[in-house]
Formats: C-alpha cells, structure tokens, sequence
C-alpha cells in the first residue's frame, strides 16, 4: 500500500505530514500563507500544491520563503500517494520538520485516498453555509481537525455558528474544532499551538529511530 509506504518514508525522515482539504475558494492558501509566516522561527514547513491547472497558489506561496513543490494533476480531482511520492524527492526532507499537502479543491474525490499523511485538515469557511458536513459526510468524517474559516464574514452572510458546530459535531465527533480567519489573523495562534504541540511527540519519535 503506497500511502503506507509513503508514511513510513515520512516517519524515517522525521517529518510530520498534514493533508490540507477544502472546496475550492474556502481560503488553504491564505492558511497556508499565514502558518508559514507565523511558524518560520519554529519549525521548518515544506508545501506540496496540488491543483488542476496553474502554479498561482503555489507562486503565492514562494513569496513566504519555504520550500514549494507544485503537482498539476490535470483531469485529475484529487491527489494520490504516487504523487506524493515521486513530488517529495524534489524536496529536501532532511531540511524540513513539517510538509503540509495542500489537496486540490474538491470535497468528494480527496475523502478517499490516504496520501500517508499524519494529520487530516479539512476547512470549511462560513461562506459556503453551516450544511456542508452534511453534504459532504465522508469526507468530514475522515478529519482530524475541522476549521471553520472566514469568521470575520460571519455576519455579512449571517452564518449560523451554532448549527455549522451541531453538523460538524454529529458527523465528525472525532474532529478538533477551529474557529478563525486566515485574513485578519484572529484564531490563528491556538490553531498553530495545537500544531505544534501535536508534531512534537511525533518528531521525537521519530528522531530517536532514525
């Protein structure tokens, strides 16, 4: 099993692995902008961009100074583990701690393919409405940290916190809950502390079995 495989390369190189999911527009690379500003005196974060067409998301990326790797998947809605594979032998993994996978836009297909990541983010922004845990269960389901983005917006487009957190928590009881907004800021620190908190066993593992 590739994805196996490809977790287990990760572990061997102590590096910690997120898998970043969410429609198109709901705000991962502004996320992504944002951690990557906020952790580079604390961690060093390599990116893998997956999209079907175009280098924007990743060029935004380059202005953060880490280490970017873009994959153009084409007529392909998801990302899969040989990707993942064949993309990370481009980076230098003995210079990295964590390498966060930005996954094509798209709430079905990514759900169901492991990419040997240790961590699974799926973010959702109070935009889209407070029904698409519903919607989209399976891939809800397969979270291990929901992030509700955007919540500057919460007002202008009346967003319901109470019934998004009911949906989310009747369909991903396992997830971890976040609240922010990738734009102003607001939410970001105890997002990234619980990152943080959560690579560090992880890394020590890791480094002691190297």
């Amino acid at each position: 099993h590739l994805a196996q495989k490809n977790r287990q390369y990760f572990q061997s190189q102590a590096l910690f692995v997120i898998n970043l999911l969410s429609s198109p527009g709901s705000g991962k690379t502004t996320l992504l902008e944002k951690i990557l500003h906020d952790c580079r005196n604390h961690c060093h974060i390599g990116v893998i961009v997956g999209d079907l067409a175009t280098d924007n998301d990743a060029m935004r990326l380059l202005h953060q100074g880490a280490p970017i790797m873009q994959i153009t998947t084409g007529n392909a809605c998801h990302l899969e583990a040989k990707m993942i594979a064949q993309a990370v032998q481009q980076l230098n993994l003995a210079q990295l701690d964590l390498l966060i996978i930005e996954n094509v836009g798209n709430l079905v297909c990514p759900a169901a393919y492991d990419l040997g990541e240790n961590l699974r983010i799926v973010l959702l922004s109070v935009t889209e409405g407070e029904d698409k845990p519903l919607k989209y269960p399976t891939m809800f389901k397969s979270a291990d940290i929901v992030i509700i983005n955007k919540i500057d917006l919460s007002e202008a487009v009346e967003f319901k916190r109470d019934i998004a957190l009911s949906n989310i928590q009747k369909i991903a009881p396992q997830a971890k809950i976040f609240e922010l907004s990738a734009k102003t800021g607001q939410g970001i620190t105890s997002l990234l502390a619980y990152l943080l908190k959560f690579k560090t066993p992880f890394l020590e593992t890791s480094k002691r079995t190297r």
